[in-house]
């Protein structure tokens, strides 16, 4: 069996535009055996992708001798590493584990001294979306990488299958007949321009007027910080899942939604690639823009305010006036067109 192994040692949205590297290699290379190497709090998004065979979890090799890393590395016997994330370790042991192809990109340095396949890619001047840019490294494998987005887009596939606490799952299926579970996401844990907690609560109130329901998600620290604004909006939220879900789990409360409005996070990359609607909510200043980090989905979408470039805020990013210049009203018109373009349940 032919084996590949994918780095991507970074963050849920980045690993979830890599997995069209790993969709590339199954459906072109068949009975091939792909491994994906990842960070533990990816390791859910792995295990919900068809495309991965199995996953690497960096954070327990790293613990490991040297010896070890090697040892482990060498057990997959695989053909190749390919290096999405440059990760100086990783590299190390990829070579000494002998592994025969080896490709990174020509703009680390680090790779000219580990890899013996090296790839032009430059990814901040680039205009390409990051998972196009990854694609390339699919080229000394001798695959097709050049693919247009609508190509990329039915390569980003999870499927959850993690079961809810019993008393979520009840939360989900109390909605009566023409509402919307709507999952907002407000922060980012710093990853991307924020649309700001004035917005999304005044989208919240707009959503539970029009009738629908709106359930808030982050982690436990975000939750403790939404504290005061959660507590104010209270009466337009139909459930606050801050530090309550597992990731597996998260993946399945988003299946089970209709869809999900964040900036460009983890979870907005996850609602787009399990099938659900993901709008997105950009600042235009590159490399932050959806030109580079759209969600891909069946449903997905994005909004951006129509200025040329957002570059007076790069001095201030958390004062961002052109992300926050797209209104809430803008935002809850896009939502309630959900109810006439249905997502099919997973």
């Amino acid at each position: 069996m032919r084996t590949f192994l994918v780095s991507r040692t970074d963050a849920i949205g980045d690993v979830v535009l890599t997995l069209p590297v790993c969709g590339q290699l199954k459906q072109l290379v068949p009975g091939c055996r792909v491994v994906l190497v990842g960070r533990t709090y990816t390791q859910a998004v792995a295990e919900a992708c068809p495309w991965v065979d199995d996953f690497l979890n960096y954070d327990e090799l790293i613990k490991l001798p040297e010896a070890g890393q090697v040892a482990a590395l060498r057990q997959y016997k695989a053909e190749a590493i390919l290096h999405v994330f440059p990760n100086k370790l990783l590299a190390r042991v990829a070579q000494k584990a002998g592994i025969p192809i080896r490709v990174g990109t020509r703009n680390r340095w680090i790779h000219w001294l580990t890899c013996n396949r090296l790839v032009s890619l430059s990814r901040r001047n680039s205009l390409l979306h990051e998972a196009q840019l990854n694609l390339k490294l699919l080229q000394p494998l001798g695959l097709p990488t050049e693919l247009a987005l609508t190509e990329i887009t039915p390569l980003v596939q999870l499927r959850a299958t993690a079961e809810l606490p019993a008393d979520v799952h009840a939360l989900l299926a109390a909605r009566k007949a023409g509402q919307l579970n709507v999952v907002l996401h407000p922060r980012s844990r710093g990853s991307a321009r924020e649309w700001g907690l004035d917005h999304f609560g005044t989208l919240a109130r707009l959503l539970h007027q029009a009738g629908h329901r709106v359930f808030i998600t982050g982690t436990a620290a975000e939750g403790e910080e939404l504290a005061p604004w959660l507590h104010a909006h209270a009466a337009f939220l139909a459930g606050n899942l801050t530090g309550r879900l597992t990731l597996a789990q998260l993946l399945s409360f988003i299946q089970q939604a209709d869809g999900l409005v964040a900036a460009s996070t983890g979870p907005l990359h996850l609602a787009a690639a399990l099938g659900r609607h993901a709008l997105g909510l950009y600042p235009p200043m590159r490399p932050t823009h959806p030109g580079r980090w759209a969600p891909l989905g069946a449903h997905a979408e994005y909004l951006v305010f129509d200025r040329p470039d957002c570059s007076d805020c790069r001095k201030m990013p958390a004062a961002c006036t052109c992300i926050k210049a797209i209104e809430p009203v803008t935002v809850a018109a896009r939502v309630l067109r959900w109810k006439q373009l249905p997502c099919a349940q997973s």
